[in-house]
């Protein structure tokens, strides 16, 4: 028996609530026979079901999770702009790091190395375009060269996707190959951004020397050249910049430099657009991801390029080879 002050309003509204069942006037006798108190009514609860309390109670604490949720996808899509913005500095800046530190930031960030990997792709193949036309306007791409090393590379795209794909049905298996592939990658481009000035060296005294190939043969090491990078770009979206601007100035140390980076960026764009959207086909996308990171990346190639030549180019390749250096240590190891 529950004796409540007429009218029981808080019955009515445990009622309304859904958790009281059903109400029943009691006789005026009241409890073990004593009488109701003046200006009280005798009601009885059956049963006071807690069922709704329950589903409110995990309602709120539902609502309560979706909103931290939502602040923290905030502050990720604001990091992944904050990335896209000092990746795309520092490309704008020393024409290397793209896909080399774009990927492992990605990483950093959660994503998987196949996701990765083909979000990096794409957002490669639209940053360098616009380069493309640039360079394209100052007649500063050589398209024979282009050809050649398209030649070798596409088909080493389309065969290396094909193996990824016959990894589709053990996910484990293929991020495995593709951060062991990363690792190995990261650690050659760090050691080719390292010893860059030796490199060239090297070519600028090969170009005076006896062994000087041309002709046919030199465009067979060019497709050559072209099949490396490609499985390497299709397997870890890096090697375009940083190796294939080394192993072009080994091939040709008498192109003009300007034309020599003209021609690898545009040799990248339909290198990375096709690995990319073979990626994209296989489930390897992100596009939430690939718009944070354009939004920030494009301002911040902007703004890199006109501060190019301000800090010193000695200070900078050091610092970016021993963080790549590092990074495809941790990831191959």
């Amino acid at each position: 028996m529950l004796n409540v002050t007429a009218p029981s309003l808080a019955s009515q509204l445990l009622q309304r609530a859904g958790y009281i069942h059903k109400i029943r006037s009691a006789d005026t006798q009241g409890f073990a026979g004593k009488p109701v108190p003046r200006g009280h009514i005798g009601i009885t609860i059956d049963r006071i079901d807690i069922t709704g309390y329950k589903k409110n109670r995990y309602a709120a604490d539902q609502f309560s999770h979706a909103i931290f949720v939502g602040v923290l996808m905030e502050f990720v899509n604001f990091g992944l702009v904050v990335a896209g913005l000092v990746v795309g500095f520092i490309v704008g800046m020393t024409g290397v790091g793209g896909g080399s530190l774009m990927t492992p930031i990605l990483l950093w960030f959660g994503v998987n190395p196949a996701t990765a990997v083909g979000t990096d792709l794409l957002y490669a193949a639209i940053t360098k375009s616009s380069g493309v036309l640039v360079h394209k306007k100052n007649n500063n791409i050589d398209w024979s060269i282009t050809g050649w090393l398209t030649l070798g590379s596409v088909p080493a795209v389309l065969m290396t996707l094909w193996f990824l794909s016959t990894l589709q049905t053990s996910p484990d298996a293929m991020n495995a190959v593709i951060k062991q592939a990363l690792g190995f990658v990261l650690f050659a481009t760090a050691l080719a951004i390292f010893f860059k000035k030796r490199l060239l060296d090297f070519a600028h005294k090969r170009a005076g020397g006896n062994y000087n190939p041309s002709g046919p043969r030199l465009n067979g090491l060019t497709v050559l050249t072209g099949l490396v990078l490609g499985t390497m770009v299709a397997l870890t979206s890096i090697g375009a910049g940083a190796l294939g601007t080394v192993a072009l100035f080994i091939l040709y140390p008498m192109l003009p430099t300007r034309r020599l980076v003209g021609t690898e960026i545009a040799h990248a764009v339909p290198l990375t657009l096709v690995a990319g959207l073979g990626h994209a086909s296989m489930g390897n996308m992100d596009w939430h991801v690939l718009g944070y990171l354009l939004v920030g990346s494009l301002p911040g190639i902007y703004l890199g390029s006109h501060l190019t030549g301000r800090i010193s180019d000695e200070m900078l390749r050091p610092c970016l080879a021993t963080m790549l250096a590092l990074i495809g240590y941790k990831l191959a190891f």
